[in-house]
């Protein structure tokens, strides 16, 4: 039977807007038991991950650490859950991350201390909850009911809650609490505090890499549609290169997305696509971070590209920045599209002499979809609109 303060607690929380993702290991298990006993927590999980194998662990941390249950481990356990519940939330509300390391009492004679290390990740905030327990005094579910509530303390506070449980703890366990600041990856990103994101398909987001020699669809992705993943296709099999979509966080038209704004796009990305969050809305300074690679896009872009107003109605700045692209090793593939009622491909463009071999045309017979993001986005609205009035 679960303790009323705990039920109690359990309740709130569901009630709570934040939502979160759990990565444990060696303990933890309780936690999300409680958290699922009730109805609600698909308002509150989006997901939990129980590393038991040391193994999942070391895969979750890139390398195998000196010690498992650290303040460190902890971290990057929470710091990969937080980035992950950005990825899973769709910008719908606030979120966290929670990570346990723990080590307690098993069927093996265990010679280090019983201990657990439990972070919780913010926004702005990251909270390290240490405890270690006395051997021998207690069952392994004791330890694990403490552990669990260590948890539990944790995801209250971060809820803006008073956890109100009482761990039963000796005089010689205390619970030590320590809070530092946290900057939010995508804040730190539009704060020109970092210059890109990599993300890969689980969520794990890595700062400020080059990346090269790949094909790059960049994109609003307002919405993501299937004509963009077929384009992603087609290209990745016309050029042989993986292809990274790209996310500029701010465009050249219309300003800088939101962080929810940016949360909603990400969640889109699904089926293994890499991904690449930058601040750069212009193709000569994207050559930067894809050097040796091939943009492609679609007649639109492209035209765009070459369009003047771009660089202050500057022939000489166009010329100066398709120079830039190409002393990047970087060109372009160019996919044809509706345009004004019309199919136009590349042979429809006036490309600036010199710089016609940095553009190649993607054949109709590999890839045509007449379908735009802005019919996508009214199709996605109008069934957003019938779905709200069923409700």
């Amino acid at each position: 039977m679960i303790q009323p303060e705990i039920a109690k607690l359990v309740s709130e929380i569901h009630a709570s807007p934040q939502r979160f993702v759990l990565e444990f290991a060696g303990a933890g298990s309780l936690a999300l038991f409680w958290l699922h006993s009730q109805a609600g927590s698909s308002r509150t999980v989006l997901e939990a991950v129980d590393r038991y194998a040391a193994l999942s662990t070391i895969d979750l941390l890139g390398a195998e650490p000196k010690r498992f249950v650290t303040k460190k481990t902890a971290r990057l356990m929470a710091v990969h859950a937080y980035q992950r519940a950005l990825r899973l939330s769709s910008g719908t509300a606030p979120v966290i991350g929670v990570g346990c390391s723990a080590t307690i009492a098993t069927d093996r004679r265990k010679r280090g201390k019983h201990t657990c290390r439990v972070c919780v990740i913010e926004r702005n905030l990251c909270t390290q909850y240490a405890l270690t327990l006395e051997k021998g005094t207690r069952e392994r579910f004791q330890e694990e009911n403490i552990v669990s509530k260590v948890i539990m303390a944790g995801i209250a506070k971060a809820c803006g809650l008073e956890p109100g449980i009482d761990l039963n703890l000796q005089k010689t366990e205390p619970l030590k609490i320590d809070s530092s600041p946290y900057k939010d990856p995508l804040d730190s990103l539009l704060a020109e505090e970092i210059r890109t994101i990599n993300i890969v398909s689980n969520g794990h987001m890595q700062y400020d890499q080059i990346i090269d020699n790949v094909a790059v669809l960049s994109g609003a992705f307002n919405p993501m549609h299937a004509g963009h993943t077929q384009l992603a296709r087609a290209a990745a099999t016309h050029l042989r290169r993986e292809v990274v979509f790209e996310l500029p966080v701010i465009n050249a038209d219309k300003g800088a997305l939101s962080h929810s704004e940016i949360c909603q796009r990400l969640a889109q990305f699904q089926n293994n696509w890499r991904l690449l969050l930058t601040r750069q809305p212009l193709f000569a300074n994207k050559a930067v971070y894809f050097r040796n690679s091939v943009f492609i896009v679609g007649y639109d872009t492209a035209l765009r590209l070459l369009q003047s107003r771009y660089y202050h109605d500057n022939k000489a700045e166009l010329r100066a920045a398709l120079t830039t692209i190409r002393n990047a090793g970087c060109r372009f593939l160019v996919a044809g599209r509706i345009w004004k009622e019309k199919f136009c491909q590349l042979t429809d463009l006036s490309i600036p002499s010199g710089f016609s071999d940095m553009f190649e045309a993607l054949p109709e017979d590999n890839f045509r979809v007449d379908t735009s993001s802005t019919e996508a986005r009214k199709l996605r609205d109008t069934t957003d609109t019938k779905t709200s009035h069923l409700g």
